[in-house]
């Protein structure tokens, strides 16, 4: 069994042999590379077959699963795996060549966890640094995890998170949302319910922001049923939970101020939406917002905060 699982869902090509070579650069070299294309039309499978590293496994879906559906691939490659620990790699994103390395050290020193997480840097498409991701302390319980997430004072992705593999299948494996939109939240969150989250501040991974990413592109309106179905999760979540000791303050908070900061996210989501065509978004939201329980303040709120949004501004 090897210790790491590298799980890759390929659909693009752009930057799908930088992907798998940074991946197969790792200095821990205890690893395996497991491709699932997604039917692209895009040279996937020529790319890949260039290699002949016997560390690659890959694999080919028989039909598009296409974007809304993004987690029955997740959950595919997590069937797939064979290694102690999984991550999951977007195909146009970066490993820094200590990102293995990195996680197993971490690991030494909070063993046992089901989940742990590094700092990244959001590059663009010529892998010019944008910023980095904010500092996370070294350990941290899921109430303080889902408090500072949903306080938008953390930006996170599914590929800076690495899972312990047979506790993510026992808990019934990457969340279901639409554009999987919260989905690396909430499969956290369930991960470090009972034992909590190990951190490290070095940016090993590189999340590269672009406008085909599913985060940029996907329908605004399936990121909204997201939305909804996170504030039902958390909900349940918080009425069945029984806190750590040191967890009371911040659990309280969280079970009052929980619709405020669903609203808030909602707000957010509705911003990135109309960083373009503004007025036909507006329209948009003000539609459909009986389904969506939004009032037309949150839509106001949200065209100003978008005015400030960059255009390709990151999850």
């Amino acid at each position: 069994m090897p210790k790491f699982s590298i799980c890759i869902p390929a659909y693009k090509s752009r930057f799908l042999e930088e992907c798998l070579q940074c991946a197969l650069n790792q200095s821990f070299v205890d690893f395996e590379l497991v491709i699932l294309n997604d039917c692209s039309p895009e040279p996937v499978k020529e790319i890949v077959a260039a290699y002949t590293d016997t560390r690659i496994r890959y694999y080919e879906n028989e039909r598009n699963v296409g974007a809304v559906r993004l987690i029955d691939n997740w959950n595919k490659l997590l069937a797939l795996a064979e290694g102690e620990y999984i991550v999951i790699l977007g195909d146009d994103d970066r490993m820094e060549p200590d990102f293995l390395s990195e996680f197993t050290a971490l690991m030494a020193s909070y063993p046992g966890l089901d989940v742990y997480h590094c700092r990244s840097l959001v590059i663009d498409d010529h892998n010019h640094p944008i910023q980095l991701t904010p500092a996370s302390p070294a350990f941290e319980h899921v109430c303080d995890h889902i408090w500072h997430r949903l306080r938008q004072w953390r930006s996170q992705y599914i590929s800076d998170f690495v899972y312990r593999t047979d506790a993510l299948r026992e808990s019934g494996g990457f969340y279901d949302l639409p554009l999987a939109w919260g989905s690396d939240d909430i499969t956290a969150y369930r991960a470090c319910a009972g034992k909590g989250i190990a951190h490290t501040n070095k940016p090993v991974f590189n999340y590269r922001s672009n406008s085909l990413s599913i985060s940029s592109s996907g329908s605004d309106l399936e990121k909204m049923r997201a939305n909804v179905a996170y504030a039902r999760w958390l909900r349940d979540f918080l009425e069945g939970h029984t806190p750590h000791e040191t967890e009371h303050v911040v659990y309280n908070s969280l079970i009052e101020q929980q619709t405020m900061l669903m609203e808030q996210r909602k707000q957010y989501t509705m911003a990135l939406s109309m960083r373009g065509r503004r007025l036909n978004k507006f329209w948009m939201w003000y539609t459909h917002r009986k389904e969506f329980g939004i009032r037309f303040s949150d839509i106001i709120v949200a065209a100003l905060k978008s005015q400030g949004l960059r255009k390709k501004m990151p999850n």
